[in-house]
Formats: C-alpha cells, structure tokens, sequence
C-alpha cells in the first residue's frame, strides 16, 4: 500500500513546466481560433478562387484557340469552315446545357439575383452545394470556350459564394457557431473575391460587390472583402506570370494613354453624350433580356416543346449566333473573326481607325485590322457590329446555361465608345490645340468610358468605372468616365430595374425592392393597411386536433402562441417542425403502449421503457444521422404489441381485451381533444413585432436590415395581425393597384380593402 501510496502521488506531482506548458497552449489555442475565425478562411479562399480562376482562363483559353486552328486549317474549303465554325460552339454549349441540367440546375444563369435573395435572408435550397459547384464551374468553362457572347463574372460570384459556404463548414471545427452566425458576412466577402478575381480588380470588385448584393453593408465586412479580394487578385496575376502570360503583373487590358493630355474641356460634352446614350441603350437591352425570358415562358406550342426538348433551344440560338459571325459571311462586315478578350484588346488600343482605313496599316496593328474592310466604312463596321453583338448578347444570356452579362455589356459598351470616339476624330482631324501643341483625339479612351458607362447603366453601379481603372490600369480619364457613368444610371434607374432585379422579377423570388427617393406615399402608408388580420394562431388551451388541422390546412413556418383566444395576448412563436414532432410524439405507438402499460394494474409487472430500447437501437443503426430519436411509426405497432403481450403473458389472438385497431382507434380520438402540452414545445419568446401605426418605409427598411420574412402586429401586447415580406414587396411596386389616396380612403373607411 505504501509502494502504491507513493507511486500515485509521483504521478500526481505537477511539473515544474506544466504552467508553461498550458500558457502555450492557450496562445496557440487562442491564434489558431483567430486564425480559423478570419485570415485563415479568407486566405484559403482568395488562394483557391485565384487558382479556380486562373484554370479556368486557361482552359478557356486553350478551348479557344482550338476553335481558331480549326477554322485556320480549313481555309480554302468555305464550306467546311462554315461546319467546323458553327459545330465546335454547339457542342460545348449543348454539353454545358445538359451537364448543368443533369447534375445541378440550380448551376444556370449568373447567379446574382440568387445570391441577393440568400443575404436577404432567403434559403435557397441546394444553391451553395459541391454539386452546384461542380456544375457552375464546368458548365461555365464549356461556355466561356465556345466564343458565344457571355461572360464570367455571375457565375464566379457564385462559384466564391460556395467555395465560402463550404470552407466555412471545414473551418467550423475551429468553433462551432462560425458557420451559422458569419455566413452572411462570408458571402459578401465571396462576392468581392468573385469580381476581383475575375477582373483582377479588388477595389472595384469590392464596391461591386456592395452596390449590386447589400442593401446594407457592415463596415466590419469591408476589410474582410479587400483583404480576400487583394490576395485572390495577386495570385490570379502571379499565375499567370508563372504561366508565362505576361511579363509581370499588370493590369488585364492595359492601356498607354497619354497621361499629360488626356482629354480637352471641348470633348467633355462628347462624353455626356455616351453617358446619356448608354443609360438609354443599358435600359433597352434589359427591356429586351427581360421580353426574351417572358416569351419562353409564356404557355404556348413552341415553349412547351423546347420545355421538353431542352437542348433545342441553346443549340439554334448558338447556331444563329455562329452563322451570323461566320468570318468568310457576314462576320466580315463585324469583326467576327475575333473572340471576347480581342474584342476589347482592339477596341482600346491607341490607333485611330479613320485615319488609317485604305492606308498602309501600320506596325503593330495586331488583332485591330479585322476591323477594317477594304470596301466598308469603319463606322459601318463598329455600328453593325453594336447593332448585331446587342440582340445577341441579350438573347445568349437567356439560354439555360451558365454564363453572365457582364462582360458582353462591357463590349457593347466599348464598340459604342469607339464608334462616338472616331466620330469626334473625323469631326476634329487636326486634333486640340493646346499649349502651343496639337494632340490628337483619342478613340481608344472613348472606349473605356463606354464599357464603363454601359455596365454601369445595366446593373445600375457606379463602381464600373473602378473596374475599369483598374482593368486598364489607367486613371487619366477618371472625370469623364465618373461623368458619364453618373448620367448613364440616372437615365437607366428611371427607365428600367438592373438586370439583376429584372432576372429577380422573372424568376419571382421573394426579394424585397429598395426605396426610391420622393416615395412620400410609404410614409402614409402604415402596417394596418397591408396586414392579414385572420391570423392562425395557437394558445395552450388549443387541443391536438386543432393543432393537426391547422399544420394540414397551412403551410407556415411559423405560428404565433398566445395565452387566450379571448386575450389574445402575444406570447412567443412555434417552429411548424416542432409542432409536428410533437403531434407525431402526441399519437406514436410508442406513447400509446407505454400509457397502457402504465394503466394495467397487475402486480409484480411493469413496463418501462427498456422494454422497446430495442427498436430504438434498430432504428438508430438504419439512420446515424437523426438529431432527435425517431419515433415508431404506427403502422410497427404490431411488433409493439407482441412484446407487450409477452410481458404480460396473454394471448393477443384469444383475449378479448386486446381489440387492437378499435383500441387504437378510441385512444387516438381521446388523446386528440386533449390540450396541448406546451411545456414541452421549444418556444420563441421574442418574436419581431411591430405596431399598427408602423409606416411602410420604416417597416421595409426593419425587413431589408434584419432580413425578416415575417413580422407580427400587436396593439399593446395583442396580437391583431401579421405582415410578411411578400405584403412588403407587393405595396412597393410601382404596378401597386392602390395609390396613397385609395389608402388614405380606406383607413377613413370609404371604401373596403
């Protein structure tokens, strides 16, 4: 004993570093929990979406350039070029179509309308998925190598937006409420890290990210976004210099324009003047994206069989597009020859076309001579090649693939600026004279300025024009490409929603639409007016079989509980889930045989509930991953019955007292008209409330900056009705049926809502 005495007490003796020991374990505890929290997260995220990015481009890049030496092989022979040129697209297209369709349709279109109703507090299902994942990205690479007109910056937003979701549930082992309490905060990070690796541009993409996705931004996000983003960006760019792409890092499209006299005061109305036009023309081309989508929705012959026959649709929309851009065909007149990233390398550069047309070309014209044609005007050209390159982008983004419209309005927006720049160099051959020295006009910063105008016009941003100081890594037009980019959303916000809320109305996803200014209206409009007075509620006093019809007759998630039907006093909410595991607990054969064993009085018998341990354990081996035990459901009664009549040693097919279904039959009827036992039920105490007098404003602007879907109306504790998001949306749309003057009537009670 005494050995043992002091062999245990040696164990037990603390050592002499063991405080060491535990401090540095808390540090490390403590730095891997940050780390896990914040940088560690957003480093794995900008590094992968850099990487994803990049190999993405590349295959793009390779896919493409196959397309071209196919074409090039088969010159000579027209009509097999024509078959080569039109195929090649149809196959990757129709591939990436069916792939999404198969795998994850929630993988087509851009995905920015989704992602806007998931931070607003909508869940999507299996939006943010690996298999979404792996559809997007290979559905997008398919596209984007076809040469169609479409772009990437959509679906990389959300390809970053499940990349977060799914590094947030990897890093949860960190600390447990990370996935739950930041994913909000980790998609608009995803968001920026999306555009700025698209473009290689985290400001912009930063500012991006919070005009088109947040309707209120947490500063708290805003380092998080330009860290994730600024590392996404560097490795993206330190790729491609790996990948010997480019010599070192620089801008995507860089352009030299001249820095010690950009521009004159004399072109400064040129440049209103495309503002103003792209905030008409960005308005017509969602006006006419938006008709697209509607007129293949509409119930007629031809949608219901390209409905069923999914394929057809993007295989003739690709074909026409292809044959139209056929370079021997009509793509000579329109510069059909070149894919999206020449398109804007050529329209940027610092030539001016005009002057050079049935000229020598000079050195260095590159890629820019496909838009010169020995026999048509160059302003022909770039005006053939807006007026074709419109419709068809407008209608490519349409097919059920994925694919965005970012880039493709970023061209028209180039070609427009081009076309005004040559315009203003053939107006003002000589150029300005400034200084004693004439410089000339400049076509190629036109350009610039329209890309940024147009987009900014389409998905009503302002931070287009950092995207593009960025993209070109050139600031010497800031003033007129602020100018203009200001006047093209002031046109296109009073003409047509963006893009992104246009796809959100079509789709009718439950989205809550910003305030305009001068809505006066909404502050005479109060939370009474669009309430539902005819609330389903439940109290304690309310029986099961109020409760069962009540979750068979509605489909709510959530039921307010109040202390009376005649007080109706407001005491918390009840999840539908938990009302149902209770009714579905309330009537279980497993209840059931337990309260008649209980009420058998036979002495030296007794069952508890290890008799039916049992088919819990069985139960519990089919299924690993219940949260909460699984209940027997009626119809393995039978097999409860036999172990019952076991331990009570009767014969279930002589005795009489043991009349199963009539038994069943009665209990169940009996226990229906029985209270519901509410000390049993999780309940929220403090469900959102609002007043009657609330006005529509201040109630959109509690449903935009807590992300509510419903919110119940008391009048001092009493519980007189409910609003939802979807009686929000539909009094802040401008088709609202009744003004502020049919309100006003009504509550002066003239006339019955």
């Amino acid at each position: 004993m005494t050995s043992g005495f002091s062999h245990s007490s040696s164990v037990n003796k603390p050592c002499p570093h063991s405080k060491c020991q535990d401090c540095l374990g808390r540090i490390q505890r403590y730095i891997v929990t940050k780390l896990g929290e914040d940088w560690l997260f957003l480093v794995l995220l900008g590094f992968t979406m850099a990487l994803i990015s990049w190999s993405m481009d590349y295959a793009s890049a390779k896919s493409l350039q196959a397309y071209k030496w196919m074409y090039v092989e088969l010159k000579g022979n027209v009509p097999l070029q024509y078959l080569a040129w039109v195929t090649y697209p149809i196959i990757l297209i129709v591939f990436s179509s069916l792939f999404c369709h198969l795998v994850a349709p929630q993988a087509i279109g851009s995905g920015i309308p989704e992602l806007k109703t998931i931070l607003r507090g909508v869940v999507l299902k299996e939006y943010l998925t690996l298999k979404a994942f792996v559809a997007k990205v290979i559905g997008l690479t398919a596209s984007l190598g076809s040469g169609m007109p479409l772009g990437k910056e959509g679906p990389f937003v959300h390809i970053a937006s499940i990349c977060a979701a799914v590094l947030s549930r990897v890093l949860s082992i960190f600390t447990g409420v990370y996935e739950v309490k930041l994913t909000p905060d980790l998609l608009v990070c995803a968001c920026a890290v999306g555009v700025g690796t698209c473009f290689a541009a985290p400001v912009g993409g930063v500012l991006f990210s919070i005009e088109v996705t947040s309707t209120y931004f947490a500063v708290r996000n805003y380092w998080r976004g330009y860290f994730a983003a600024t590392f996404s960006a560097f490795i993206f760019r330190v790729l491609s210099v790996w990948n010997k792409d480019s010599v070192t890092i620089t801008a995507l499209f860089r352009t030299n324009f001249r820095m010690e006299f950009p521009f004159d005061l004399q072109e400064l109305p040129a440049f209103a003047v495309i503002g103003i036009s792209c905030g008409f023309l960005g308005a017509f081309f969602v006006y006419l994206n938006r008709q697209v989508v509607l007129f293949m929705r509409r119930p007629t012959a031809l949608t219901r069989f390209l409905t069923k026959h999914r394929l057809i649709y993007p295989a003739v929309v690709t074909l026409i597009i292809a044959t139209f851009t056929f370079p021997p065909g009509f793509g000579q007149f329109m510069a059909g020859e070149l894919m999206p990233r020449e398109c804007i390398n050529s329209l940027f550069d610092n030539f001016t076309w005009t002057k050079i047309w049935r000229s020598a070309s000079p050195p260095g014209l590159g890629r820019s001579a496909m838009w010169l044609h020995p026999h048509v005007s160059v302003f022909i050209i770039l005006l053939l090649f807006f007026i074709m390159k419109f419709w068809m982008s407008a209608v490519s983004t349409t097919m059920p693939i994925p694919s965005g419209a970012f880039m493709p309005v970023f061209i028209l927006g180039a070609a427009f600026g081009r076309l005004v720049g040559e315009i203003m160099a053939t107006l003002f051959p000589n150029g300005i004279l400034f200084d004693g020295i004439v410089y000339r006009i400049l076509p190629g910063g036109y350009a610039v300025i329209g890309a940024a105008a147009m987009t900014g016009a389409v998905t009503h941003t302002v931070s287009t024009a950092v995207i593009c100081f960025e993209l070109t890594g050139q600031i010497s037009h800031i003033l007129p490409m602020m100018v203009a980019v200001i006047l093209a959303n002031m046109v296109a916000q009073g003409l047509q929603p963006s893009l992104y809320d246009s796809i959100i109305q079509v789709k009718k996803l439950p989205y809550l639409p910003e305030l305009g200014f001068g809505h006066i209206s909404k502050y005479n409009i109060f939370v009474e007016d669009i309430m539902v007075r005819k609330v389903k509620f439940l109290s304690p006093q309310s029986t099961y079989r109020e409760l069962d019809l009540l979750l068979q007759s509605t489909t709510l998630k959530t039921f307010p509980l109040v202390d009376s039907k005649e007080s109706m006093i407001l005491l918390g909410s009840i999840e539908r889930c938990e009302l149902q595991a209770a009714c579905d607990w309330w009537l279980s054969a497993e209840r059931r045989v337990y309260n008649q064993g209980q009420g058998i009085s036979s002495p030296g018998s007794k069952v508890s509930w290890e008799c039916f341990t049992f088919i819990d354990e069985e139960e519990q081996e089919e299924n690993k991953e219940k949260v909460r035990p699984k209940w027997i459901h009626r119809g393995a009664a039978h097999s409860i019955v036999c172990s019952v009549a076991t331990v009570y040693h009767c014969d279930i097919t002589t005795d009489a007292t043991f009349d199963w279904p009539l038994q069943i039959k009665a209990w169940e009827e009996a226990e229906m008209d029985k209270p519901i036992d509410i000390d049993h039920i999780r309940i929220d105490p403090s469900p959102f409330q609002l007043v009657e007098r609330t006005s529509l404003h201040k109630t959109h602007t509690l449903f935009s900056l807590l992300g509510l879907s419903h919110a119940y109306v008391t009048s001092i504790g009493k519980l007189v009705g409910v609003v939802a998001l979807k009686e929000v949306t539909r009094h802040l749309t401008p088709n609202c049926s009744l003004c502020a003057a049919d309100w006003a009537a009504h509550r002066s009670g003239q006339m019955q809502r």
